[in-house]
């Protein structure tokens, strides 16, 4: 089973900017058993949704030849008590890339509020990968085809 923390890529601007939405259902496989009486979406899997889809823009942002491993995450917040059932809208930008390293920051959004954020995110490269295999991952993953990603 792969967990994959966000349903599609809505935008991406490469070196810059990344878009994508989750709808957070009931039915997913972290709540399982998790909960006895109330399910509430644990403030971790907000972190990987936006790390997840931060690390995607840096890797079609250095043309999927290289891979990410998110290394630190600093002045994280996020809000307790989420109920599945919600759709969340998750942006991320790249601040810095080199060869060597990222540094990006991200935020989830549910109905216009701010309920997570990640201010500093560094994630390491690694560039041993195949680059084609990375290239069709990324558009299997979000949704986005060719010419979307030119």
């Amino acid at each position: 089973m792969r967990f994959l923390f966000y349903d599609a890529v809505t935008h991406i601007e490469k070196g810059k900017t990344i878009a994508g939405i989750k709808t957070f259902s009931l039915s997913e496989e972290f709540l399982r058993g998790h909960y006895r009486k109330v399910a509430f979406v644990p403030g971790v899997i907000l972190i990987e949704a936006m790390a997840q889809l931060l690390g995607w823009l840096i890797i079609h942002s250095h043309d999927f030849e290289l891979s990410t491993v998110m290394s630190l995450i600093e002045d994280v917040t996020v809000t307790s008590n989420l109920r599945p059932g919600f759709k969340a809208e998750i942006r991320g930008e790249i601040i810095s890339t080199s060869r060597r390293d990222s540094l990006g920051s991200a935020k989830m959004y549910s109905e216009g509020a701010l309920i997570a954020s990640v201010n500093r995110i560094i994630y390491s490269h690694v560039h041993t990968v195949d680059r084609d295999e990375l290239s069709q991952l990324f558009k299997y993953y979000s949704g986005i085809n060719d010419r979307e990603i030119a």
